[in-house]
């Protein structure tokens, strides 16, 4: 292969030179950066048409996502490679006085110098092995691999069999608006043209795995991601009467004790676990400061996946907040009685019952009791508040859970299970599937190829731990798992969408060939210069090459 690593470096550079923070409108000058660099590829000045934007539908920014078609002339082969990229990056506050230098990673290291480093981050800095810049690592340097690849090959396009289609998409930092506009139209582009796709390839930065770590790593498949939350209902009280009621904040940190970073609930596939569930918020909803008890509280939770699908995490979620409300229970009894005891008063065993239910299930209660109005006033609630900018779509979602919730009449204690958005699902590359079999192969031909060439060693793995819009290249068709989601999802289809039959039409197997560096979304993010100037680019091409051949 010619030796790609000077244009992705000088293209990298390029790209990161604007300044495309995610949910600002320099994602669109990004798009229109993007378009300027590929316009230029003499195949598209002489196929204007195989370039273009594709509008994010309804998007206030009016972001937009770049798409090149490649059509190579070597045979009339329909074998079609998807790849994809984001632009947008993480924001640059964090670099201080020095945000301005974000964008210059030639003029950034001398910035650098002046501050108080880690001895790893000093050490890279002064060996002039890595470069320092927003977006360098996650990932506009395997953009300008992708634009450079394509460049390579639209040289000699008349030896080139099969076809590309490159997707440059907006906001994967955010909620993903790119991708899940690309994903509707690369079913239309199926369609019209025939393509037949077999495989996505998404060059995400490649992460060390602890502190430290050397490996270089390539990933057939992606983790998913979805969101437990619990809505805890209480019985509040004056402090003067502390067991008059039970406190949803301690039911709330017995549910955090139980879930937090417990290995019990990582999801293993083929000796691979996901990290531990983590939690994202926690806190009560009281709005004022008293000698009141909270009534209610929030707790939510990023749980990874790899096999496991909606439906059973939330069985799992419900029995798990249930024991942990009975705990509550107990304990609280338990200390009352011995507090009475103590004070030589009466004891009476406390009224409180653990009851917990998933949303889809409260749903449903509350619905029988308010009768065939429910729905409409749940669905009116929820298209009224998914227009309120003052809440982002985890607080809408927790408010519609609060507004079904006042609708019912029991005001006793209560946990309800839901889903806060988004959602991503897993991406599990298997060896049963011809499609699978042929991209596990590609990868792994070219791997052991890149190896030899670089005398390097690269690891295999089969699932991307960070999340990516390598997600919605597919989704579940099991019909419980889908109802285990979109039930459990308040004000799913108002605050919250993503296009689940589109993504199940594209059904395609993913890899993550990333570029190397350290430190994403942090002031020290850097890049290793010779692994994601010469590795990246060319497991990529490899790779590539090897599917359509």
């Amino acid at each position: 292969m010619f030796n790609l690593s000077e244009r992705v470096k000088e293209i990298a550079i390029d790209l990161v030179s604007v300044l495309s923070v995610v949910g600002t409108k320099g994602e669109v000058e990004m798009a229109e950066k993007v378009y300027s660099v590929m316009e230029k590829i003499p195949y598209f000045k002489e196929n204007k048409e195989k370039l273009y934007f594709l509008d994010c539908e309804g998007d206030h920014l009016g972001r937009k996502v770049v798409v090149a078609e490649v059509n190579g002339k070597k045979a009339d082969s329909k074998d079609t490679v998807v790849m994809i990229g984001h632009f947008d990056t993480v924001g640059v506050s964090d670099y201080g006085d020095f945000r301005d230098y974000a964008t210059k990673p030639l003029e950034l290291p001398e910035k650098l110098k002046a501050l108080k480093l880690s001895e790893d981050v000093r050490k890279d800095l002064e060996s002039g092995d890595y470069l320092f810049g927003r977006g360098l690592y996650d990932m506009k340097s395997g953009v300008a691999a992708i634009i450079a690849i394509i460049e390579h090959i639209t040289k000699d396009i008349d030896n080139f069999e099969g076809n590309i289609i490159f997707g440059a998409v907006c906001d994967e930092e955010g909620n993903s608006t790119g991708m899940l506009n690309l994903v509707p139209y690369l079913n239309k582009l199926k369609e019209k043209k025939g393509y037949n796709y077999l495989a996505m390839l998404d060059p995400d930065y490649s992460a060390p795995q602890y502190p430290g770590d050397p490996t270089k790593y390539v990933y057939i498949g992606s983790v998913g991601k979805i969101m437990p939350s619990f809505y805890i209902v209480g019985k509040e009280t004056h402090v003067g009467e502390p067991f008059s009621g039970i406190d949803p904040n301690q039911i709330s940190s017995e549910i955090l004790g139980r879930i937090n970073l417990n290995p019990e609930f990582s999801d293993e596939a083929e000796g691979e676990y996901t990290l531990p569930p983590l939690s994202l918020k926690q806190r009560d909803l009281k709005p004022e400061y008293s000698v009141q008890t909270a009534n209610k509280s929030i707790l939510f939770f990023n749980y990874a996946t790899h096999k496991k699908e909606p439906n059973e995490i939330m069985e799992d979620m419900v029995k798990v907040a249930n024991e942990c409300f009975e705990k509550v229970v107990n304990v609280t009894d338990e200390r009352y009685k011995k507090y009475a005891e103590m004070s030589n008063k009466e004891y009476k065993k406390l009224p409180w019952k653990a009851r917990t239910m998933s949303f889809g299930d409260f749903c449903e209660v509350v619905k029988k009791e308010v009768g065939d109005k429910f729905d409409t006033l749940v669905k009116d609630f929820s298209e009224k508040i998914s227009k309120d900018n003052n809440f982002d779509m985890q607080e809408k979602a927790m408010k519609i859970v609060e507004y079904v919730h006042g609708l019912w009449s029991d005001k006793d204690p209560i946990i309800i299970v839901f889903y806060s958005p988004p959602y991503y699902p897993h991406c599990y590359v298997g060896e049963e599937l011809e499609r699978d079999k042929r991209l596990n192969n590609a990868v792994r031909r070219s791997v052991k190829a890149v190896e030899e060439k670089f005398d390097v060693e690269i690891v295999e793995k089969k699932f991307l731990p960070c999340i990516s819009d390598l997600s919605y290249a597919t989704a579940p068709t099991d019909k419980d798992a889908i109802a285990g989601l979109l039930d459990n999802v308040p004000g799913y289809g108002d605050i919250y969408s993503i296009p689940i039959e589109e993504m199940q039409k594209l059904d395609l197997p993913v890899a993550d060939i990333g570029t190397y560096g350290k430190d994403a979304h942090q002031f020290t993010e850097r890049i290793n210069v010779f692994d994601t100037f010469n590795l990246t680019p060319e497991l990529l091409y490899r790779t590539l090459i090897d599917l359509l051949s």
